[in-house]
């Protein structure tokens, strides 16, 4: 697996990439990974190779990569891999791109992110910078083997953004078990939260790509003369202090909960604690924090966007238009809050609606798939080794990476249906 982002990072592609590695070990497969090296990270291993990055690049906390083919090259010459994974269409997965035409293997592309929702993170910021990410990422789709793409919903955007090779849904697993044995009476001692206490969450990334400001203003109307209700953010990022500032200047200041990030049986015991799970971000490509809480029998209030749509239903709670005002969102919090049996009912029933997003259903769809790309592509006769042979394909690989990118290019200057969506 080729990733920009690997833990410790948190984060949906950090999070997805470990699960599935960790659940393909636990089933007795090798699995490699390449990453850039994050503060923190530790040094390469044996199952782990580190390249060197930028680290915190732009101000943000993810790395930028910077390319190091030897280093690779002598990695995968050591690990002898089957089929490779990417995911992300720039910096290493150019990097597996390179690796899986020069060696004749499959390659899968994870449609992980929205990126033209974080053009933000780089200099330039534009429309036109948003289009050529868009541009790159349908490129790349198209010069891999298959694309795997979170939900339904991504599927259908990549069909008509031009993805033409095959295209799977697969969502990123989660341990429903784990995740449904939270404590949430210790995590509200812990966070001094009254028992009787109603208290609605989020987690996620504190970024200005996940519309928090909306959800605060939206949360705070509801919670504002109503001394029972707690606002429960897990998570941390540049927009945390605005986040807690666009809160405080509705409700009491002492109602808004800040645990930071959370891992582990701390991240499940936050999930248990809460009556209800609120979420506003539109940059999404599925709804895994959403299929967290509702594992941990927590219903969910939503805005509509993609990923969200595909796990948000009424057996697990309200989805209201991308459009929704504040007073909408709080409007529809009140009355759901205002029957506790009826919410507590909801979140059993939310359980129920997520069994097909479990780790080990997921895990076994991605091997299938995994399978039937090697052996759709063992060639006994296979001269793939040849140093001619891997010449040949190399500059046809950086043909096409360079008819890629004079795509995106172009892209700025065209405006394309997804921009003129947007």
């Amino acid at each position: 697996m080729f990733t920009n982002t690997y833990v410790p990072i948190v984060g949906g592609v950090a999070r997805s990439v470990s699960s599935y590695e960790e659940e393909f070990r636990r089933r007795g497969h090798q699995v490699h990974i390449v990453a850039p090296q994050f503060d923190g990270a530790g040094e390469s291993t044996e199952h782990v190779l580190r390249t060197p990055a930028l680290t915190n690049f732009n101000g943000s906390i993810f790395s930028f990569a910077l390319p190091q083919p030897g280093l690779v090259a002598e990695f995968l010459d050591q690990f002898q891999p089957e089929l490779l994974h990417s995911h992300h269409p720039f910096q290493l997965g150019d990097t597996a791109l390179r690796a899986a035409w020069t060696r004749r293997l499959p390659l899968v592309f994870t449609h992980h992110t929205l990126w033209e929702q974080y053009t933000h993170y780089v200099p330039l910021d534009s429309e036109a910078l948003q289009r050529i990410v868009v541009q790159i990422a349908t490129e790349y789709a198209n010069l891999c083997t298959h694309v795997i793409a979170p939900s339904q919903s991504i599927s259908e955007m990549l069909v008509q953004r031009g993805v033409t090779r095959p295209i799977s849904v697969i969502p990123t697993g989660i341990n429903l078990a784990f995740f449904g044995s939270g404590d949430g009476a210790a995590f509200r001692r812990r966070h001094n939260i009254p028992p009787d206490a109603l208290v609605v969450g989020h987690v996620g990334r504190l970024a200005n790509e996940k519309n928090l400001g909306f959800l605060a203003k939206a949360v705070a109307m509801f919670a504002a003369g109503r001394s029972d209700v707690r606002f429960v953010v897990v998570g941390s990022g540049d927009s945390a202090a605005a986040l807690e500032e666009s809160f405080g200047r509705i409700a009491r200041a002492d109602q808004l909960v800040m645990p930071g990030s959370l891992t582990g049986q701390d991240l499940a015991d936050a999930y248990a604690a809460l009556d209800l799970f609120v979420f506003s971000s539109q940059s999404e490509t599925q709804g895994m924090v959403l299929a967290e809480a509702m594992a941990a029998r927590t219903p969910v209030l939503a805005l509509d966007g993609p990923g969200v749509r595909d796990v948000l239903t009424s057996e697990n709670g309200r989805l209201l238009p991308a459009d929704a005002l504040e007073s909408e969102f709080a409007a529809e919090l009140a009355s759901l809050t205002q029957d506790r049996d009826a919410l507590r009912s909801l979140g059993e029933s939310a359980r129920r609606s997520i069994d097909d997003y479990g780790l080990e259903a997921c895990a076994t769809r991605m091997l299938a798939l995994y399978e039937q790309l090697v052996q759709e592509h063992s060639r006994p006769d296979d001269n793939a080794t040849a140093p001619w042979d891997r010449l040949l394909r190399r500059l046809e690989v950086e043909w096409n990476l360079l008819v890629e990118k004079t795509a995106a290019l172009s892209a700025a200057v065209v405006e394309t249906a997804p921009a003129a969506e947007k």
